[in-house]
């Protein structure tokens, strides 16, 4: 089992303690992993680099603004947080996220239930042309097992969640500027199918 948990996380351990094994007669199955790569660590890498710190500030540097849409920076979701939360947005390094999750089969066998579900992080601060890359993506969880999280995703996404508490910061160095700052990072969209978006939200997509 690969964890890598901050804080207190007992009902997380008590769920790993009660689903990873199974017991059949005298012998136990490993039934389940559980692997998290925290968030802020792996954002604040992407400023180590002059090329990769300028593309993480373009939402606000390089960004054409004609009133178009033309990147998320444009929408009205951004600047109504943008206008809610001025400290963080005065610093163009923070980063705005969206989460994403669904599904898939690893051994592509129709017969088989077995399920992994990756939550992937995609940096929303980046230019059209990086951020849909698989490079630029963030691989902040995945949660493999027989079947899929279903009503339990929110426990699993409990170290993320805390991860994401908006103020919290970590020291970063600015390979363009040569200094250090204090990074941030905000979620402001999930994306998913249907049924992702019924265990993410609890609500009926039926």
């Amino acid at each position: 089992m690969c964890v890598g948990l901050q804080g207190g996380h007992q009902m997380l351990m008590r769920m790993l303690k009660l689903k990873n094994w199974e017991v059949r007669g005298s012998k136990k199955r490993n039934l389940q992993k559980y692997c998290i790569i925290f968030l802020l660590s792996q954002g604040s890498k992407e400023c180590l680099s002059s090329k990769t710190s300028s593309s993480m500030r373009w939402h606000f540097e390089g960004r054409r603004k004609d009133g178009l849409m033309r990147h998320p920076a444009d929408s009205l979701l951004w600047k109504s947080f943008d206008a809610q939360h001025k400290d963080f947005s005065s610093d163009a390094h923070n980063i705005r996220l969206g989460v994403a999750s669904d599904s898939f089969n690893p051994f592509k066998h129709l017969s088989s239930v077995y399920s992994i579900w990756p939550v992937v992080l995609i940096p929303y601060n980046l230019p059209t042309w990086l951020r849909m890359k698989q490079t630029s993506f963030i691989l902040s969880m995945i949660i493999p097992g027989p079947k899929g999280p279903g009503n339990d995703i929110d426990v699993y996404l409990q170290p993320l969640v805390e991860e994401l508490k908006l103020w919290d910061s970590v020291d970063t160095y600015d390979a363009t500027s040569k200094g250090t700052f204090k990074i941030q990072a905000a979620l402001l969209w999930t994306i998913s199918d249907f049924p992702g978006l019924s265990m993410l939200s609890r609500q009926s997509t039926q």
